[in-house]
């Protein structure tokens, strides 16, 4: 992050899946410490909790990689402009995301936390709920109540398939 303060770029194009850290905490600490960058979001990615989590923190809109370069063009025209692009393929995953859980878009993105992405990790890492909460400094009923959330939220029906959430997306 030390050289983008050196560099002032009008756009960076970051990729979601970086090697040392989540592309997410990366966007989260790039807007908090850099608010006015313009961010595009560049990733193989498409699941609606990635799209959602890195427009939430931040990002000014979600490319697919693989795609044309009028594509990209195009994002960076309308991101550099002050609008916002979402590819269609991640606006498709979004709307099926939202087909099957109660919450609507009304013009908000659902997106995971920093500690509900915390809180998959440990429970894939096969961690009890007193665990948990010991190791976040929070109550077993915290615990429990961010699990059933994180279970409607991401439209699975119990531990296992926050586990296989977790394990497909290499948390653990």
């Amino acid at each position: 992050m030390g050289m983008l303060g050196e560099l002032c770029p009008d756009l960076l194009l970051m990729d979601v899946s970086l090697p040392e850290q989540d592309g997410i905490d990366t966007m989260r600490q790039l807007h908090a410490n850099s608010p006015g960058l313009k961010v595009l979001a560049h990733s193989a990615l498409s699941a609606i909790e990635y799209v959602n989590s890195m427009l939430l923190e931040g990002a000014q809109g979600y490319l697919l990689k693989g795609g044309t370069t009028e594509e990209l063009v195009e994002a960076m025209e309308s991101v550099l402009s002050g609008g916002r692009y979402i590819s269609p393929v991640a606006r498709a995953s979004i709307a099926r995301g939202y087909q099957h859980t109660e919450k609507r878009p009304d013009g908000e993105y659902i997106g995971l936390t920093a500690r509900e992405r915390e809180i998959i990790r440990l429970i894939a890492m096969e961690r009890t709920s007193g665990e948990i909460a010991a190791a976040l400094f929070v109550s077993e009923e915290t615990v429990k109540s961010h699990r059933k959330n994180l279970m409607a939220k991401l439209n699975v029906r119990g531990v296992a398939g926050l586990v296989r959430y977790a394990m497909d997306r290499r948390w653990v």
